[in-house]
């Protein structure tokens, strides 16, 4: 039986804020435990080269395909000139994107809309999954949007709500930790080829500035993540003298 649209669209009442904050507090765990960071980090490379998928084709570049690897890596392959506005755009789009995904969707859960959320994902999900390019990449995807279809079509509410929140603050709080990680990485040497220093070379400022832009990014949209799902508080509610 197809899912109504009016279900889809419906708004669901928020969970209770003990539901919210236990999800972020799973979500920061997954993120700062490197056992299971490598390997849910995967679903932020996903994001990311999004990212640079989707500012490739929003700046006319053509893109060619996606590749994601077992390491976690990835590679968005894209035609056009290797310079230029539309080449920074789609640079800076990768280490953003988590961040932004996840404050979207915060906005979403704030408006109640949780399955609007779920089902948003499997549609991008499934978008990206026309330009992997191979194998382990492909898997990824649908293990990926198999597991939010699964959740959405046969999980009580309750368990959307927490399959969802979790996710987003996930989002939120993964977008921070690869700026940490790619900044040691090129302490060490070891990042030439980095967005970072990409984009040094392209617009003649220093790589630590871009990281340190990227980190200002992502732990701002954390912040009004953490605002939008009011578990920072309102400032229209601090008392006044």
């Amino acid at each position: 039986m197809p899912y109504p649209l009016g279900q889809i669209l419906a708004a669901q009442p928020a969970p209770p804020l003990g539901v919210i904050t236990g999800a972020a507090v799973i979500a920061l765990a997954l993120v700062v435990y490197n056992v299971t960071w490598r390997l849910v980090r995967n679903a932020v490379t996903i994001a990311h080269e999004g990212g640079h998928a989707a500012a490739a084709v929003l700046t006319g570049r053509r893109l060619r395909g996606i590749r994601l690897h077992s390491d976690t890596s990835g590679l968005t392959i894209m035609r056009g000139r290797p310079t230029g506005v539309g080449m920074v755009l789609t640079l800076l789009a990768g280490y953003l994107s988590p961040a932004l995904v996840g404050l979207l969707g915060a906005w979403l859960l704030s408006r109640g809309l949780i399955t609007l959320l779920l089902w948003i994902c499997i549609v991008l999900l499934l978008a990206m999954l026309v330009m992997i390019r191979n194998w382990f990449g492909g898997l990824l995807i649908l293990a990926t949007g198999g597991a939010v279809f699964a959740v959405s079509w046969y999980a009580p509410t309750p368990w959307q709500a927490l399959f969802a929140y979790t996710g987003v603050w996930f989002l939120l709080f993964g977008g921070v930790r690869p700026v940490i990680e790619v900044q040691l990485h090129r302490r060490r040497g070891t990042a030439s080829r980095s967005d970072p220093d990409q984009l040094a070379a392209l617009t003649r400022l220093p790589g630590g500035l871009w990281v340190a832009f990227f980190l200002l990014c992502t732990l701002g949209a954390l912040a009004i993540g953490a605002w939008l799902l009011d578990v920072l508080p309102n400032p229209s509610t601090w008392p006044t003298r």
